[in-house]
């Protein structure tokens, strides 16, 4: 069955270069035996293309683009049962050959090594619970994936937040936006005209909660252990990204801090009664899979005198049972979780729990206790809030953060010029350690001040410095 698809212009394989592999994309350096596997992963998904003639680390190298190994793929596909639709484009000009997969009109497909489906940036094999969701949920509309035909792409998209994410996936920017967004799954065409889809909208319009007021985090802090009492209410309707960094500065406002002094240094180091790595593990996992066809509830983040609740409405995905959670990844938003994968706010498909846990040994915090129903819940016991109902004395010296967001910002601000100033050419992750805050956070802070005019770089990722242009 043929079809129409976009030819690659130069300015676009540039552009995906640079960006890299993603939900849509994928890059081989020749044909193998594991081509079929990614072609019915595409076609059981939402389509995409295969770059052959790319290596794993985005480099050109060409391949063979005979008759023969034309024949080749096209038999691939067609040993696919049932065959998956193909069609191949030619770059002469770097010997690649692009195999373009629409999403398959008759899924699910399987090749010889069985059943697949495209996770994040992976093809990720189908067992055979997953296979009869599939097909159960076949005809159900993918929410990221809708187009919004009622906005107009150019008047909604705020250019600042694209800077910002294309800033954090490390990205470099293209004057054609529309290309841009296709490659990044945030949008595509109908009827030869762009739009944007509800990805595209969630992380970089203007208003991105516009006919989708459930897609805010809100944020509640209460007296107690029960709901009785409010003490303060936060509704957060930026961007994803700045959804979930405004929530986890809300937890930091609200959480209490304990101060240790070490044998590393005089300094006294600001330590969270929960890890923050587990918070922001918890408020990304709800985000991102949380069921955004649902529109009656949101994304909410809940501190009581003794746990922290994050939950989201949706429960497991169709296709994860109980015993594969945590170990198995079945994404409900695959074109959100790309795109947070992307600039690192998910580092690996399926992982984000174990990081929970594992994050909570580490500082001898109670486990996180998981519940799922028609809600997705994760509660995390408060550790001072254990201690004082055991008479215990803590060896640290336990204080209530009383400071703003803002604050806290600022504060974090003030810590990375002084490093800078000190050391022009620290690297990220020497002031995470130093701070104690997370790589993602300190990649954050130094955007604003990049955007502020406080702070510029000089030079490569690699070999160059930072210059602070004006302090604080």
């Amino acid at each position: 069955m043929s079809f129409k698809y976009r030819k690659t212009t130069q300015e676009e394989l540039d552009l995906i270069l640079d960006e890299g592999e993603g939900y849509t994309l994928e890059f081989k350096q020749s044909v193998n035996a594991d081509l079929p596997k990614e072609l019915v992963a595409f076609a059981n998904a939402s389509g995409g293309r295969i770059f052959i003639g790319i290596n794993d680390k985005n480099q050109i190298v060409g391949c063979d683009m005979s008759n023969k190994a034309l024949s080749q793929i096209e038999d691939m596909a067609v040993t696919c049962d049932p065959p998956v639709s193909i069609q191949i484009e030619k770059l002469f000009q770097h010997s690649i050959l692009v195999i373009h997969i629409p999403e398959g009109a008759n899924r699910p497909h399987r090749c010889n090594k069985g059943f697949y489906l495209r996770n994040g940036a992976n093809s990720q094999k189908m067992n055979t619970v997953d296979i009869t969701a599939f097909i159960q949920a076949e005809g159900k509309v993918r929410f990221d994936e809708q187009l919004r035909l009622d906005i107009d792409w150019q008047e909604a998209l705020d250019q600042k937040r694209l800077n910002h994410f294309l800033d954090l996936a490390h990205i470099s920017q293209r004057s054609n936006t529309e290309r841009l967004l296709v490659n990044l799954s945030a949008g595509d065409y109908k009827d030869g005209k762009f739009y944007l889809n509800q990805t595209g909208i969630l992380f970089f319009a203007k208003e991105p909660t516009y006919r989708l007021f459930h897609a805010s985090v809100v944020c509640a802090l209460f007296k107690g252990t029960n709901k009785a009492y409010i003490l303060d209410r936060k509704e957060f309707n930026g961007s994803l990204i700045e959804n979930i960094e405004e929530a986890l500065l809300y937890l930091k406002k609200h959480l209490q801090l304990r101060w240790e002094i070490t044998n590393e240094s005089t300094r006294r180091k600001e330590i969270l009664e929960l890890p923050e790595a587990a918070l922001r593990e918890g408020i990304v996992n709800a985000v991102c899979h949380r069921d955004y066809l649902e529109p009656g509830a949101n994304v909410m983040v809940e501190v009581f005198d003794d746990r922290v609740e994050i939950y989201n409405p949706g429960g497991l995905p169709k296709g994860l049972s109980e015993k594969d959670f945590g170990h198995r990844s079945v994404c409900r938003n695959p074109n959100i979780a790309s795109l947070l994968l992307r600039c690192d706010y998910i580092e690996k498909m399926g992982s984000g729990i174990d990081r929970i846990h594992q994050a909570l040994a580490k500082e001898n915090c109670s486990d996180v206790a998981i519940r799922y129903s028609s809600m997705f819940t994760l509660e995390f016991p408060r550790p001072t809030y254990q201690a004082t109902k055991a008479h215990l004395t803590p060896e640290a010296v336990i204080e209530t953060s009383e400071k703003t967001s803002e604050k806290t910002s600022e504060k974090t601000s003030e810590k990375i010029l002084a490093l800078i100033a000190q050391n022009p050419g620290i690297t990220i992750a020497e002031m995470a350690a130093a701070t104690s805050v997370t790589q993602h956070g300190i990649r954050w802070q130094i955007i604003r001040l990049k955007q502020s005019g406080h702070l510029k770089r000089v030079g490569p990722d690699k070999g160059g410095y930072w210059q602070i242009i004006d302090r604080v």
